[in-house]
């Protein structure tokens, strides 16, 4: 209905029967609309074209200054573009001022207004700094640029003004009738005087990446990384993302918040790395790019705060809502905040402040600030839209408030924060963030002249390189500290709170659905605990561990980088650190053992623990169990040291008890007790004793049993003799009594009264003639006895 007071000099009396018999058409649209829909045919039409005051896409591409004075000219540039599908003719573009903007909330309603509103939007300025367009044909554009000075615009109070561009112009369906057929606006903030107290602004400025570096490295003395691509290169070059964050942010006043993780990668690059190709690798490119980029960043952050997230940045929400069911999950933060602190000391020589939590979007809940201060945080930096502020609350309060337990909340500013969240590569989206920053800055110091508040913004997590350009350039705006000033985050952090604050943190079902499903799953998590356990066994057999725990603990800390929401590699990366993990484990373990014969009753069992890695192991024992010991029995566990590129046979003891088949279980065992790798089952077979080894049993068998006769002959033939003179009763002279040292039972030279040996038991004699080992078993080996 706003379009019914288009036409240029329309009294307010008939505008208003205007709009009265508008109201009355528009009442029955729906009606209309529903016999359009019976009868309308099902397949689908073109959009219609844009009427009224909508015809027109009016685009402002620049307006300097941003922040004018009285002697200042105001010039704004820009395009018109005919969308409707009519002409235009006579037309040309005009500057209209509004009134005086009241409050923050009167910003944001102009801020999304389309369409021409004539009690709002102001009368147009002079004519005579107008531009004509003349004729616009459907679908054409024309440049235009418009230069007024500012004493022309009467300006009469210090404030925010709401300014808007808009083309006048006829259509062919109602010529010679000049009506608003497009319009922008945007937003002039005007200081002549001095404020009461300024505003403190605390900018964040984040220096923040996606993981890079996998946990693969090369076999070479340096250990070169192996990156997972190579566009961290375009990044940092001329013109790239990172380049551009901190060759502006060098001469701003913004506190830097930096991903340790990002410096630890560009340091690589400065020396040799490689890039994965498929299952090739080439060399790196980025030498130049990095030692330029950190040098430049090293400048950059010199005499200021630096503020250093946990190692790649984790996703503090998807640990508190995912990953802390999942036990061991948050030690793996607690790390990344201790590799922070020395990350950022050894490439920047910079002592950052470890003591911030920064959760996504600055979405909190209970859980993610119990997540956030587990790991030594005691500042969670979150957003106005989280920490809602109460409605009786007619002011912007101060960011920090305390939230009980010692951890201060630092609630930064929804508008100023989310203001450069669009497409800012576009001109006029960059323009129009630019100018309602300044107003929102400018409107926050008006509310409350006599109370300083101290305000924080933190803008997008990884801003673009044309986000980047516009923050700068509106933080260039403020430059002159008119209305506030700058301050570091820390000492945001230390201001007095304001007791009207919201402090009640929202509970866990307040979080957010459209963040809650970009969080990484449980199962996520769990694979990372799985790659860690296997971590920390590996690391146990190592004699050189540094050259595998340091690239696998950064992986894992990279597995639960907040990046991975918005790329869909977190998945894939998880895999090759799991998987190359689990490869490399493999290559020290035990060599499959064929089935074995044991033709005796003891033997030894060779069995070859390989180590194709490029370092020693240490520290593994290996142990074989039977699974039926009583049938055969095993020694005791053996002590395994391997270098590098070799492999060992080590022999068991077996004594078997009886005949058949029985199966051995060959396991490593880390020094703790816990297995490591699989488990190399394999058969042994103890068969019936052969006939040689029968007959040397039989001989023997025989031989005693011959003795024994022998013995018993002899007695009896000395019982049978007459006693001769002198002798006692009982048949025999004691002078003839045999001597006991030569009794043939008792004699040394007289035979063991032992029957036949037990089969089942080991012979001495066959364990004399055993033990020589031929190396491991092939294919229906026997093993030596």
């Amino acid at each position: 209905m706003a379009e019914a007071a288009e036409l240029q000099g329309t009294t307010s009396a008939p505008a208003r029967r205007w709009l009265r018999r508008a109201g009355a058409l528009l009442a029955a649209v729906p009606l209309l609309a529903g016999l359009i829909q019976v009868t309308a045919p099902t397949e689908a039409t073109a959009a219609p074209k844009p009427t009224g005051s909508r015809s027109v896409d009016v685009a402002i591409d620049s307006l300097t200054p941003a922040t004018p004075t009285a002697d200042d000219t105001l010039t704004i540039k820009g395009t018109v573009t005919n969308k409707s599908a009519t002409a235009i003719d006579s037309a040309h573009v005009g500057l209209r001022l509004g009134q005086v903007m009241r409050g923050r909330s009167a910003i944001d309603t102009a801020a999304t207004r389309t369409g021409y509103f004539p009690g709002s939007d102001g009368v147009e300025i002079d004519s005579k700094y107008a531009e004509k367009v003349g004729k616009l044909p459907a679908g054409g554009s024309q440049d235009f640029s418009l230069a007024i000075p500012l004493k022309h615009l009467a300006l009469t109070e210090d404030g925010v003004y709401q300014i808007a561009v808009s083309l006048v112009g006829e259509t062919a369906d109602q010529p010679s009738y000049l009506r608003v057929l497009g319009i922008q606006r945007t937003f002039l903030p005007w200081q002549t005087t001095p404020p009461g107290k300024k505003t403190k602004l605390s900018f964040l400025w984040p220096i923040i990446s996606t993981p890079r570096v996998t946990a693969r490295t090369a076999t070479d003395e340096q250990q070169t990384p192996i990156f997972r691509d190579d566009d961290l290169v375009k990044e940092l070059a001329p013109g790239g993302r990172l380049q551009q964050l901190v060759a502006l942010g060098k001469d701003l006043p913004v506190t830097w918040v930096l991903d340790p993780d990002l410096l630890a990668t560009v340091d690589a690059m400065t020396r040799k790395y490689d890039v994965r190709d498929g299952d090739e690798t080439t060399p790196g490119r980025g030498q130049a790019v990095a030692r330029q980029w950190m040098a430049a960043l090293d400048k950059a952050v010199e005499g200021h705060k630096v503020v250093a997230l946990p190692f790649a940045d984790p996703d503090l929400a998807s640990l508190a809502h995912r990953g802390k069911v999942v036990s061991g999950t948050l030690s793996h933060l607690q790390s990344a905040t201790v590799l922070a602190k020395t990350t950022v000391e050894s490439t920047l020589q910079v002592t950052p402040r470890t003591d911030f939590a920064w959760p996504v979007d600055g979405a909190i809940d209970s859980s993610i600030v119990d997540v956030a201060t587990s790991a030594g945080a005691h500042h969670v930096i979150t957003r106005g839209d989280s920490l809602q502020e109460s409605r009786a609350l007619t002011y912007t309060p101060t960011a920090a408030r305390p939230i009980g337990g010692g951890t201060t909340a630092i609630s930064a500013d929804a508008r100023l924060s989310t203001v450069f969240d669009g497409d800012m590569s576009r001109a006029e989206n960059s323009t129009l963030a630019i100018q309602e920053f300044l107003a929102q800055t400018l409107m926050i110091t008006q509310q409350t002249p006599e109370r300083q508040r101290s305000i924080v913004v933190a803008p997008p997590r990884m801003p673009t390189a044309n986000q980047a350009q516009a923050m700068a350039t509106a933080l260039g705006g403020l430059e002159p500290r008119r209305w506030s000033e700058p301050q570091e985050l820390s000492d945001a952090a230390r201001a007095k709170p304001d007791p009207a604050a919201n402090r009640q943190v929202p509970s866990r079902g307040d979080y957010p659905k459209a963040l809650r499903k970009q969080e990484l799953p449980t199962t996520a998590f769990s694979q990372i605990q799985q790659t860690q356990r296997t971590l920390d066994r590996f690391r146990k057999a190592l004699t050189i561990e540094e050259r595998v725990v340091p690239p696998f603990g950064t992986a894992i800390m990279r597995d639960m980088s907040t990046s991975w929401r918005h790329d869909r590699g977190a998945s894939a990366y998880r895999d090759d650190v799991s998987g190359h993990l689990r490869s490399l484990t493999e290559q020290v373990g035990i060599i499959q053992k064929s089935p074995a014969t044991l033709s005796g009753r003891s033997a030894t069992i060779p069995v070859t623990v390989k180590n194709d890695l490029v370092q020693g192991v240490d520290g593994l024992r290996l142990v074989l169990t039977s699974n039926q010991p009583l049938r055969l029995k095993v020694s005791d566990p053996q002590d395994i040291k391997i270098d590098g590129g070799h492999s060992q046979s080590v022999k068991f003891e077996a004594n078997a008890r009886a005949n058949g088949r029985t199966t051995i279980v060959a396991q490593l065992f880390t020094e703790d007790g816990q297995p490591y790798g699989e488990p190399m089952i394999f058969e042994v077979n103890v068969t019936s004793i052969t006939s040689t080894v029968i007959l040397v049993i039989a001989v023997g068998v025989l031989l005693l049993v011959l003795a024994g006769i022998r013995i018993y002959v002899k007695r009896r033939r000395a019982g049978s003799e007459p006693a001769g003179p002198g002798d006692k009763p009982g048949g025999l002279d004691p002078d003839s009594a045999p001597d006991p040292d030569s009794d043939p039972r008792t004699g040394p030279e007289a035979p063991a009264e032992t029957g036949p040996q037990d089969p089942a038991q080991p012979s001495d004699r066959s364990s004399d003639t055993g033990s020589q080992s031929n190396g491991p078993s092939g294919s229906g080996e026997k093993v030596d006895r």
